[in-house]
């Protein structure tokens, strides 16, 4: 099981206050590493920080907006400050203001998706891929979404936004890879969060989830963290510039 390790590692994870960041942020910690959590609200992140702590890890709050530039470099300094450079960068915060067709989809929401979903990851990666480089290497770990494989009549924005980060970390493996940084995506299906209560939320929309999916269920926080552990760990030291699929089988897309 060491190599699934983490212990020594720093590792921070956005959005990890909640739902699938959360998941992972606690995968981390049991697995070794110093954790630092980061959201929006100050209070949420302290709570998850507070229970880590209290279950023996390491684990240090940082509220964080990662649409500000200023933030995610305090972000990374903080982090820096308590734990020392960061070896693994989780990239899950992401936003989706707008639910529906292409064409009613607001300029501003537009950019608002772009900006915060592909944009702040390259440049939470820019901050600290140069220190992970010094030191012989890192992981970087980008949340992204089964919706990025497909046409969408209603997350359009959304899916744009998440098939660009597979082609980022693609860009990012040719990049930073000879520095021993290794860059990669997971693709979740539809998971119970409140991010995607909308989806799961809708009678209608879950039957159809469920009868897309071999094993007739979706998924939980937690069966995305095995994935960001070992693409985050050594077991995944072979692994880079790709796109991990975690969503019960849904894109299989079998005949009746």
């Amino acid at each position: 099981m060491n190599l699934f390790s983490l212990k020594d590692k720093t590792a921070i994870v956005t959005g990890s206050s909640r739902g699938i960041g959360r998941a992972i942020a606690e995968a981390y910690a049991r697995a070794g590493a110093r954790v630092v959590i980061t959201s929006r609200k100050a209070d949420a992140c302290d709570a998850v920080a507070k229970a880590l702590r209290a279950e023996g890890h390491e684990a240090i709050a940082v509220p964080c907006n990662i649409s500000s530039k200023e933030q995610i470099h305090a972000l990374v300094d903080q982090t820096e400050k308590a734990f020392g450079p960061a070896d693994v960068l989780v990239c899950n915060a992401a936003v989706n203001p707008f639910y529906g067709p292409m064409a009613e989809i607001p300029d501003d929401a537009f950019r608002k998706v772009l900006d915060v979903n592909i944009l702040s990851n390259l440049w939470l990666v820019n901050r600290v891929a140069p220190g992970m480089a010094a030191r012989g290497g890192g992981a970087i770990v980008i949340v992204s979404s089964i919706s990025g494989y497909t046409g969408s009549r209603v997350l359009g924005a959304y899916a744009i936004s998440k098939a660009a980060d597979m082609q980022l970390v693609r860009n990012l493996a040719l990049e930073w890879g000879k520095q021993g940084i290794r860059a990669n995506c997971i693709a979740p299906g539809l998971v119970k969060t409140d991010f995607a209560k909308a989806l799961w939320d809708n009678p209608q929309t879950l039957a159809g989830a469920l009868a897309s999916s071999p094993l007739n269920m979706i998924g939980e926080p937690e069966d995305i963290a095995g994935a960001a552990l070992l693409l985050g760990s050594p077991a995944g030291r072979f692994i880079t510039g790709t796109t991990i699929t975690v969503d019960g089988g849904a894109m299989v897309r079998g005949e009746a």
